[in-house]
């Protein structure tokens, strides 16, 4: 388990800043750990059950608790706080970030969904 030696939230540039004993540095968007929160809300209750998030581009942190020696409880400014962030998933999340980041845009695009929550796209067929 990689359990990082520092959290830092920056409020103005809405990342979570996560250090590690090894050398590791990630910057997270709150957007991205929002959109791959482990929720159920999120990520359903099983296989092809997951909810495309949208309008989430402007979203922050609002609070972090530490959820006993494995995880952090994040709550954010739209209201969502019922996933647990493991070290473990967010070590990945990390360390895949922009492989995370790709396929949630990709989605977003395949559904005609925008991240700009003031957005909303409609699909026309000719």
């Amino acid at each position: 388990m990689k359990i990082p030696s520092a959290v830092k939230l920056h409020k103005k540039s809405a990342v979570l800043e996560l250090h590690y004993e090894d050398g590791s540095d990630f910057q997270l968007r709150c957007e991205l750990l929002r959109v791959y929160s482990p929720s159920a809300e999120v990520r359903g209750h099983g296989s092809g059950q997951e909810v495309l998030q949208t309008g989430k581009k402007n979203v922050t942190i609002t609070a972090i608790q530490a959820v006993g020696n494995y995880a952090l409880q994040l709550t954010f400014d739209d209201g969502h706080d019922t996933g647990l962030f493991s070290w473990d998933y967010l070590y990945d999340l990390g360390l895949n970030q922009e492989k995370f980041w790709q396929e949630y845009v990709g989605r977003l695009h395949a559904a005609g969904a925008s991240r700009d929550p003031e957005v909303q796209v409609l699909r026309v067929d000719l």
